[in-house]
């Protein structure tokens, strides 16, 4: 087999367990195989693959990403002088493609004069670690005498459950975290030698998911960042799989000092149109951030609200609050109308939203209009005012992701309460509406261009969470105020406008 075709012949035996694969258990597995032109990808991203390697690859699937690996370092001048090649995989259709991509690897190193072996594990990564059966990993992290140089991965991706055993595992390891791709990757950070390189594909969530934070604080305790690469398209990294969240390349240095950070783009895995620019690490991980979020820039220079003095306040600051749409309505569907009627009040869906304000009722929504007042229901409504609320989903190839409207009391005549669909967040004061300037100056800030670009750089979903709100940076309540009156003044504003009118705050 020459060179040249082993990732392809990887890329064979990948499209080939997919047949065989049961989508049931792979969706409980979370297991979603890693193409070959992303697995060389990732591999080009090594920087030292001299001397001795030790590859660790958890989740190896059939091998694709070692077969890459091996690929490159066979084809490099300055070859390592030993290769070893150490593969997880429980999935037993999976881990017979990977012994022969394990030995068809060791033969190619082999075959350039690179003393090379293999070491095939089926067993699970995280519970054998943690319970004993790898007994060394917390024992000698990072001692050269039995840890990797090189990791390289595609964790599964999959939810824990609080009460499970690889849960339970993780607390004796010292992480709390809620899905199984941040505990591979927190475990095999642990296997790293100091100065060994990590290169992993793994959803964006962790970046700023709110319960990922102890994750954060312990894992870039060990790893220094070097680099990210983002798709534009959210579904090019594993076409032909229903992966939903938006999936990044990242490559870490064990105990690094946190240096600049090279950040790339490229629409899908092709490659063809990637863009490069480096950041200092100060724009990537904000120095007054206590959650540790981590932003991806993609253009160079600071934002408009990293550079506004003005733009500095939290919610609490300007005495705001904001909270997801408290009705859930497969929960109280008997108590839902498509119109309103007698005994209802108004029920606000995204549908209801428009920049320019609410339209309620709409004929031909497909959803309803309406929900009875009752004991049931009563405390899931809201004091009819003024709000400012902000659709909670979109597609990652929407123009905007942050989409804020207001709602204007006027529109639901006589009504005194109103419910809010789950689908929406809304500010708030103490679960009352906002005087009408505030609501509507917090709709012009959170419409403009700045806020979504800023918005889009630490969220690589496609929701919009209220939590994700609450941790933003506001101008004062003053000032927010002043771009209500700005607004009421106009009957038709336009996104240039809106743009402009942020530079001009002060602080």
């Amino acid at each position: 087999m020459n060179q040249a075709t082993f990732a392809e012949r990887s890329e064979f035996y990948r499209l080939d367990a997919a047949l065989k694969l049961d989508p049931r258990r792979r969706s409980d597995l979370g297991q979603y195989m890693t193409p070959a032109p992303i697995a060389r990808f990732m591999t080009s991203l090594f920087e030292d693959m001299s001397g001795e390697v030790r590859l660790l690859d958890p989740g190896a699937g059939v091998g694709s990403l070692t077969a890459a690996f091996v690929e490159r370092i066979c084809a490099t001048a300055a070859k390592p002088r030993s290769v070893s090649l150490t593969a997880y995989e429980i999935e037993p259709v999976l881990s017979g493609y990977l012994r022969n991509t394990l030995d068809e690897a060791v033969g190619q190193c082999r075959r350039v004069q690179i003393k090379a072996s293999s070491e095939l594990h089926d067993e699970d990564f995280v519970l054998g670690h943690a319970w004993g059966t790898q007994p060394d990993i917390f024992n000698r992290p990072h001692e050269d005498g039995g840890s990797f140089t090189h990791v390289l991965m595609n964790p599964p991706y999959k939810k824990i459950n609080s009460a499970s055993a690889h849960r339970a595992a993780l607390r004796a390891a010292g992480l709390e975290t809620s899905n199984l791709y941040t505990a591979f990757m927190f475990l095999a950070a642990q296997r790293l030698r100091a100065g060994g390189e990590m290169v992993a594909i793994v959803p964006r969530s962790f970046c700023n998911g709110p319960y990922f934070k102890p994750f954060r604080e312990q894992f870039f305790g060990m790893m220094g960042l070097r680099h990210i690469h983002i798709f534009e398209k959210r579904n090019s990294a594993f076409k032909g799989d229903e992966v939903l969240q938006e999936n990044i390349i990242i490559r870490l240095e064990c105990g690094g000092q946190q240096g600049r950070v090279t950040v790339t783009t490229s629409t899908d895995d092709n490659f063809s149109d990637q863009t490069t620019n480096e950041h200092p690490f100060d724009r990537i991980v904000f120095p007054d951030d206590p959650e540790r979020f981590i932003h991806v820039p993609t253009t160079t220079g600071k934002s408009t609200i990293e550079l506004s003095p003005a733009v500095h306040y939290s919610l609490a600051d300007i005495g705001v609050k904001v909270s997801t749409g408290p009705v859930v309505d497969f929960r109280l569907k008997a108590h839902l109308r498509d119109m309103p009627e007698g005994g209802t009040v108004p029920l606000i869906y995204p549908g209801h939203l428009r920049i320019t304000g609410t339209v309620w009722p709409v004929q031909g929504l497909k959803k309803p209009n309406a929900i009875l007042r009752n004991v049931e229901t009563e405390k899931w409504l809201y004091p009819n005012g003024f709000y400012c609320v902000v659709r909670r989903f979109s597609s990652k190839e929407e123009k905007r992701r942050v989409v804020a409207s207001v709602v204007d009391p006027a529109a639901f005549g006589d009504h005194t309460v109103l419910g809010f669909e789950n689908h929406m967040n809304l500010f708030h004061e103490n679960k009352r509406g906002l005087p009408e300037l505030l609501a509507r100056g917090l709709a012009v800030f959170l419409n403009t261009t700045a806020v979504d670009e800023s918005f889009r750089r630490f969220n690589g979903h496609t929701q919009v969470n209220a939590t994700d709100l609450k941790l933003m940076k506001y101008p004062s309540r003053e000032a927010l105020i002043e771009l209500g009156k700005w607004a009421k003044q106009h009957d038709e504003i336009t996104q240039d406008m809106i743009d402009e009118q942020l530079g001009k705050l002060t602080a």
